[in-house]
């Protein structure tokens, strides 16, 4: 929780524009910004607690003020060192300016919450901001998970923040597949990672590739030369099998987790066991997904293993029956689902010849007890 304001650090004068009891003349003026003989960040100080008063009008007119401030007037604010309630006022304000943005982040006070706040939304810019700051990094790994969890980041800041943290021995526990992804990193073998931050959607490159016809005319970006002069395939229009074998694994495991539909499920299928099961745990997976990926015969057993044992998937009924029914399902799991399964079912598995002589016996034996 951020830090409640410290109005002992304002002048008496700034104190009584904030009590309900000063005129109401006095505080119109100080919620539109005129309040003479006040330093600048004295100023956004009132202006930022005003914005929270008791008195609707009040409140409306300082946060308008607030939101457009005079330049000279932010700028002389900057320089001081803010409390944390103002860094936050300010970066939600002004967060869309860059260099307002980093000024804000930078300060000391400025509250881990804040830069969790601009890890998780920011784009490209405002997330490279937030993750220069090692230490509050190593003490807040709640920052480091919203980093890597929002598209904009990009790939190679993410390995690099993922390192520090295994480095350290911290665990982030709030990246889903956080050993997959410490893993890929410590692993890796490509020496420079993609700059590329994660495109928001498979269906808008193939998209755009239609809307521009793959014309090589002029404006086409589909091609580009190389150092050599050869030309080569824009990344975006590569075939998505294409683009994810060039990636190193690290880029594959983030994708895994965040990625498209399409990518999931080309992903999950991986023989590198790291990228498959970071797949596995993936937020974005939907229900109809899991049962496909359940019912596949080429899935690895970690992957099974991992859908058997999350409590959400096995509400689906399909899902308990793709996994008894799959060969690749180890057999204590399917074994231990059979008790789940409809009747109809039960006597379909007692001769099914793809499922084992395991799950059969097991059927066989549920429909006795059902019968009694």
């Amino acid at each position: 929780m951020i830090p409640s304001p410290d109005l002992s650090t304002l002048p008496e004068t700034a104190r009584q524009l904030l009590s309900a009891g000063t005129d109401a003349r006095l505080r119109t003026m100080a919620a539109r910004g005129i309040m003479l003989g006040l330093r600048p960040d004295q100023v956004v100080t009132v202006l930022t607690l005003l914005a929270r008063d008791a008195d609707p009008a009040i409140a409306a007119l300082a946060d308008q003020t607030l939101t457009t401030l005079p330049g000279p007037l932010l700028h002389g604010a900057l320089a001081a060192n803010l409390q944390p309630f103002v860094i936050d006022a300010l970066v939600l304000r002004y967060g869309h300016e860059s260099e307002t943005l980093a000024q804000l982040l930078v300060m000391p006070a400025c509250d881990w919450e804040t830069a969790c706040l601009v890890a998780t939304s920011g784009n490209e810019r405002a997330t490279e901001i937030v993750a220069t700051n090692q230490e509050r990094l190593l003490a807040h790994p709640e920052l480091i998970a919203a980093l890597y969890m929002n598209r904009a980041t990009r790939m190679s800041t993410c390995d690099r923040i993922v390192e520090l943290a295994a480095r350290h021995g911290i665990r982030v526990d709030g990246i889903p597949a956080w050993q997959e992804a410490a893993r890929a990193v410590e692993n890796e073998l490509i020496a420079e990672p993609s700059d590329e931050a994660l495109p928001e959607d498979l269906a808008f490159y193939e998209q755009q590739a239609l809307a521009d016809g793959l014309s090589g005319g002029a404006g086409d970006d589909t091609f580009f030369e190389d150092g050599d002069g050869t030309e080569q395939i824009t990344d975006k229009f590569k075939p998505l099998y294409q683009r994810i074998a060039e990636m190193s694994v690290s880029q594959k495991v983030r994708r895994a987790i965040l990625g498209t539909k399409e990518e999931r499920m080309m992903l999950i299928r991986e023989q590198n066991k790291i990228v498959a099961t970071a797949a596995a745990r993936s937020p974005l997976l939907k229900e109809s997904e899991v049962a496909q990926v359940a019912r596949n015969r080429g899935i690895s057993e970690e992957v099974l293993r991992i859908i058997a044992g999350t409590s959400e998937w096995l509400k689906s009924y399909q899902i308990k029956i793709n996994l008894v029914q799959n060969a690749k399902t180890p057999i204590t799991i399917a074994v231990s689902l059979v008790p789940l399964l409809r009747e109809a079912d039960l006597k379909r598995l007692t001769t099914d010849k793809n499922v084992s002589s395991a799950v059969q016996m097991a059927a066989k034996r549920h429909l006795e007890r059902r019968k009694h």
